[in-house]
């Protein structure tokens, strides 16, 4: 029964260290930004830049 109890405790006390684990750094080269047509997004400076041709 004290193991159950422990085993118990320890997940719960552990379920939120995963699931916060499992939402991090997994996305962040990819930008949710789109530039209007005519521009192209710029890495370097972090903006949108007009197209030359």
């Amino acid at each position: 029964m004290k193991i159950t109890r422990i085993a118990t405790t320890l997940a719960l006390v552990l379920a939120p260290v995963f699931a916060v684990a499992e939402g991090c750094g997994g996305m962040k080269d990819q930008q949710a930004m789109s530039c209007a047509e005519g521009s192209n997004f710029d890495h370097t400076t972090g903006t949108c830049v007009p197209v030359s041709t």
